[in-house]
This record gives C-alpha cells, sequence and structure tokens, in this order.
C-alpha cells in the first residue's frame, strides 16, 4: 500500500535557518501538482536572532506557495504591494504566474521572546494555461476552512476537496490539501479519487499495514489502494495529492513546463525585470551564480 517512503532531508534557506526539505526528491519531483514542501520548525529563538532568519525578496514563477503555520508568527510582503501578517492556521496562497517576489520576515518582539516558528511551506505548480497569468495573493482566515471531528480526529481543509468537505481557496488543478491531528489508536482513511496521494507525518508516529513510520517521512500511496492509518501516539499529518500536471522543470525558485521559461526568469531577475516588494526594495536575494557548476549537478537551494 505504501508505493514509496521520502525521508525529509535538511536543507539551509541561509544564515543557519535550516529546515526539513521533503519535496522534490530525486526518486519523485512531484506528488499530484504539489512540487515542493519544507517543514521548518519548531525553532525556538529570540529577538536578537529574529533578523537572521529572516528570508530577503526573492522570485517565483509558474507556481502558488502556500505557507501553513502551526505556531508562530511571519510577515509576508510582495511586488503586489501586499502586507500580510501570516497567522497558525490561516491559509496564505500567493500565486506566482508570470512572475512575482515576496519576502518573509520575523518582526514582531511579542511573538519571539520564549516562542517557537512552526510551518509547512508547499509549492503547487500551475497547469499550463495559468503558468503566465497574473500574480495573485489570498489570505484565508480558520473561520473559512472547514474543520471536521470524530472519535479521535481533528481535520482541517487546507485547500480542495476531502470527504465532501470544501471551502473557498482558489486553486487551478485538481488537488487536496488538508491539516490532521489523530489521538492515540485512532484508525484513519485516506482521501479516493485522486491520482496521487501521500501524507507527510510532522509530528507523532502512525502504523500502515503494520510497518511504523514517523516524523519527517512522506508516505506515497499506491493508487487505487485504500490503506489505513493508525495512530500509534498523537500525530499531526498533512494529507496532500491530487492529478498530475506533466513534466516540470525546476531550478531555484522558478518552475515552468518549458526550460527556456526558466532562463528568462534567470535573465528577468539579474536584469530587475521583476519587481520587488514596494514596501521591501532595499535588498533582495541575488540570482545564484551557477555558471562553475559541472553538468548534471543539483541546481542552487530553493528559497520558500
Amino acid at each position: 500500500m505504501v508505493d514509496q517512503i521520502i525521508d525529509a532531508r535538511q536543507a539551509s534557506l541561509g544564515n543557519g535557518f535550516a529546515v526539513r526539505r521533503i519535496l522534490p526528491y530525486r526518486l519523485r519531483r512531484m506528488l499530484g501538482p504539489f512540487i515542493f514542501m519544507d517543514h521548518a520548525g519548531p525553532v525556538n529563538f529570540t529577538p536578537d536572532q529574529a533578523s537572521t532568519m529572516d528570508v530577503l525578496p526573492h522570485p517565483h514563477i509558474g507556481l502558488s506557495t502556500v505557507s501553513y503555520l502551526f505556531d508562530g508568527q511571519v510577515t509576508h510582503r510582495d511586488s503586489l504591494g501586499v502586507q500580510q501578517i501570516i497567522r497558525p492556521g490561516e491559509v496564505n496562497w500567493m500565486t506566482a504566474g508570470k512572475g512575482i517576489a515576496h519576502s518573509e520576515r520575523f518582526e514582531d518582539p511579542a511573538t519571539l521572546v520564549g516562542g517557537s516558528l512552526e510551518m509547512i511551506q508547499t509549492w503547487v505548480a500551475l497547469p499550463e494555461a495559468n503558468e503566465e497569468q497574473t500574480p495573485t495573493f489570498e489570505n484565508y482566515a480558520p473561520a473559512e476552512l472547514p474543520i471536521f471531528t470524530d472519535k479521535g480526529v481533528w481535520l482541517r481543509l487546507i485547500a480542495g476537496d476531502v470527504f465532501g468537505l470544501r471551502n473557498q481557496v482558489k486553486t487551478h488543478s485538481p488537488l487536496f490539501y488538508a491539516h490532521v491531528v489523530l489521538q492515540p489508536g485512532t484508525r484513519f482513511g485516506i482521501p479516493q479519487g485522486y491520482s496521487e496521494r501521500g501524507v507527510y507525518i510532522a509530528k507523532g508516529s502512525l502504523e500502515v499495514n503494520g510497518r511504523t513510520h514517523g516524523i519527517g517521512q512522506l508516505l506515497v500511496f499506491t493508487p487505487g489502494m485504500d490503506p489505513v492509518l493508525v495512530a500509534r501516539e498523537t500525530c499531526t499529518l498533512m494529507l496532500l495529492g491530487g492529478e498530475p500536471l506533466g513534466e516540470r522543470f525546476i531550478w531555484w525558485n522558478f518552475v515552468s513546463s518549458r526550460p527556456e521559461r526558466i532562463e528568462q526568469a534567470k535573465a528577468d531577475w539579474l536584469a530587475g525585470r521583476i519587481a520587488l516588494p514596494p514596501n521591501d526594495n532595499s535588498e533582495f536575494v541575488p540570482l545564484p551564480n551557477d555558471k562553475s557548476r559541472p553538468a548534471g549537478t543539483p541546481p542552487p537551494q530553493p528559497l520558500s
């Protein structure tokens, strides 16, 4: 029933800010339309450390970034002029389309002293018809996201369609994405009706078909099978998947169905043709210099 197990690898967003990177993986580039997944934290930090964790303005094309916090607070700013404080339980969905730049900063001292940060960042690749659309940003409050509860089960729908639940989060292709908490001993199934399905274990451990899996693992399930998840302890899970979009190329923060579009994005960022956030434009992440890289080596580390 478990077709593939992906163990998160450590990656750095710079300045010592380490994350667990789940996707992309060398043996699996995407799960449905999801092409990137990072798990940051939990990280405890002090006010004097906060600025070192900032992710400076950087560009994206051809994807939607989806930010979801368990704990902490992040300030998002982008080329559209949006300034949004991201809080736990919200869905923040930025569609880059033909090109956008954004930053993520840790600015509120009240949330830093003795606090922590924990978040899941995913990228959803866009269908070819939407790759060059005008960029957008939407914030969805927890009250807009339906919750399902049953004995030992708590589920919040982030996006898509899960077990008949729907919300107003705008997506561009068939997918599902949900935050689930299971109590010890609870048995739980995964959504049907999608070609590709998986579950990421953010906290705790669970058993599938007699085998136990733990924190930092993404389980990808065999199409057409209906596995039962059994919580060995209290678990926090992210259910995700959907319909594949076809081959996508990824380099740094750029995603496209066409490799030449990636090259154009590199040139655009280098030449300043992708605007910086108007309220955060005094610094930015330069285009990585990959000229010295031998052929076939991995691209630069992507930023969230």
